[in-house]
């Protein structure tokens, strides 16, 4: 990914809310990197301490959270979204009150939908320009997020998703008459076309540091590239076409899989702990908390009760979110264990 980066001309500012480790931050920033963004305001004073000094979050800060914000700022370089002029100019009066300047970004809602200002308005550039203006803040940019990339049927779907997201914020930054000097994007999926595209400063994806099955099956990556995968244990054998593992729905999670093609299913069960091969007899078809009800689909399965199995899951970013450490392996030896020192910080 900072190979793409660097080929197109993009700074690369990881998404680290998939590993949640300052370890694998810095890691990233050695080779590249200019920071990274966190999702959550703990996340970022959690990388801050481990000695961080770029973070930005691409995530609606509420000014109820000013003290944490303002002490973060004077550690680190911080800056955050914004997407409601009325929630902005709260921030700006903070901030000139503590004779404080903050850096902002305004988020774009490019087709996703969630966060971020709708560009086709007839007020957008209005916004834009309104923000910019305001006393004690920064305005760097704009930035968005094309997560309705997850559901593009295809490689060239993909392609389109974020040609079109270049477009709207160039055009965006244009009817502003305003100065921007980043324009932000972040998603894996549809990270190596906007590495090509015109006018993108900034890349934010996050899930590039693990993959997962979802990446695969959106042409991100290959199987053997999935970096995170779990270990779980054979706990019973109920039936000629059953096998029950020990990763429920607290490590595995209930996240679906998507992709190009239909993706049943609560990840993949490799076919043995050392080779990143799919097992096609083998459907994780339904979890409880600690139970993985996993469906032989033919023939006769070579496990048995006390078996390990290395699962590919679905979203690699919630299952960090769920243990305690990860185990760097090579092959089957243990390398080093990492704490996942910023799991569970959600304010």
């Amino acid at each position: 990914m900072q190979a793409a980066a660097n080929a197109g001309g993009r700074r690369l500012r990881p998404h680290a809310k998939t590993h949640k480790s300052p370890v694998i931050a810095r890691m990233q920033i050695a080779r590249g990197a200019i920071g990274i963004c966190c999702a959550k305001l703990g996340e970022a004073e959690i990388f801050a301490d481990a000695g961080i000094t770029d973070i930005r979050l691409p995530y609606p800060l509420n000014p109820v959270n000013a003290d944490r914000v303002f002490a973060l700022g004077e550690r680190i370089a911080l800056s955050f979204i914004v997407d409601d002029p009325a929630v902005a100019q709260e921030w700006s009066d903070l901030a000139a009150a503590r004779g404080r300047t903050l850096d902002v970004l305004i988020k774009v809602d490019v087709g996703f939908h969630r966060c971020g200002i709708d560009p086709q308005a007839p007020s957008a550039g209005g916004v834009v320009r309104s923000i910019a203006s305001m006393p004690g803040l920064r305005f760097r940019g704009l930035l968005s997020h094309a997560g309705h990339g997850y559901g593009a049927a295809s490689e060239k779907g993909l392609e389109s998703i974020a040609i079109e997201e270049a477009r709207t914020l160039r055009d965006l930054a244009a009817a502003s008459g305003v100065a921007c000097d980043e324009i932000s994007v972040g998603a894996t999926p549809t990270a190596r076309f906007s590495a090509k595209q015109d006018g993108i400063t900034e890349l934010r994806p996050g899930n590039y540091a693990y993959f997962d099955r979802t990446q695969v099956g959106h042409g991100a990556a290959s199987w053997d590239d999935c970096a995170l995968t779990v270990l779980a244990r054979v706990v019973s054998r109920p039936a000629r076409d059953r096998v029950i593992l020990d990763s429920g729905s607290k490590t595995l999670t209930n996240d679906g899989a998507r992709g190009f093609v239909p993706t049943p299913g609560f990840g993949v069960a490799l076919r043995d702990l050392s080779i990143a091969e799919p097992d096609p007899s083998l459907l994780i078809e339904q979890l409880s908390e600690e139970h993985a009800k996993v469906r032989v689909l033919e023939g006769e399965t070579r496990l048995r009760t006390g078996d390990m199995v290395r699962v590919i899951p679905n979203h690699s970013c919630v299952v960090s979110n769920l243990v305690d450490a990860v185990w760097v392996v090579e092959g089957e030896n243990v390398v080093e264990r990492l704490p996942v020192a910023a799991r569970g910080r959600i304010t």
